[in-house]
């Protein structure tokens, strides 16, 4: 099961604790990228185009709560 995404009126917050602002995040993203190869053979990403991203998981780093985040909406957020 993943976790909700984030929109611009929505933002996580942990049940348990109230975090707000550090979570880590898992997720699977399949992504198009245009590598540009330099002299000396270094990649650098110059496009990326992501096709699908699933978040995984989304653990709270107060209190390390994995299933306990929930969506919530934004200060200043249209209702």
């Amino acid at each position: 099961m993943g976790v909700p995404q984030t929109t611009a009126d929505t933002r996580w917050r942990c049940t348990l604790c109230g975090n707000l602002t550090r979570f880590d995040v898992t997720r699977t993203t399949k992504a198009v990228e245009y590598v540009h190869l330099d002299l000396a053979g270094e990649p650098k990403v110059e496009e990326r185009d992501v096709v699908s991203e699933t978040i995984e998981s989304v653990r709270c780093r107060w209190c390390n709560a994995v299933d306990q985040i929930e969506l919530v909406d934004r200060p200043g957020a249209s209702a």
